[in-house]
């Protein structure tokens, strides 16, 4: 797991040279736009849950910077409906009154 963990932030590192930035924690704007976009399964699956679970900008730009470094982990070049999956499977639900 350390081996993947390692080519997942030198992948990360790679990708966002030049940017100031070096890893998918500290994506935002543009950036985020332009390297953690999902396709179109993944786009739908993540605009479902955010109405569903009524995730704030907040917690929608955090599902995307996690399906990207989900995605990272798998050696997956894009943001698939899978990564985007598990990224919110991760997500906590907040106890009801």
């Amino acid at each position: 797991m350390a081996a993947r963990v390692a080519a997942a932030r030198r992948v990360q590192t790679a990708r966002l040279e030049g940017s100031g930035r070096r890893t998918n924690a500290e994506l935002e704007g543009d950036l985020l736009e332009r390297f953690a976009t999902p396709d179109e399964p993944g786009r739908k699956l993540l605009a479902q849950a955010a109405e569903a679970m009524r995730l704030s900008a907040r917690g929608y730009t955090r599902m995307l910077r996690v399906a990207r470094t989900i995605a990272d982990l798998a050696g997956a070049e894009t943001i698939g409906r899978v990564h985007v999956a598990e990224a919110l499977s991760y997500r906590r639900i907040a106890p009801r009154a």
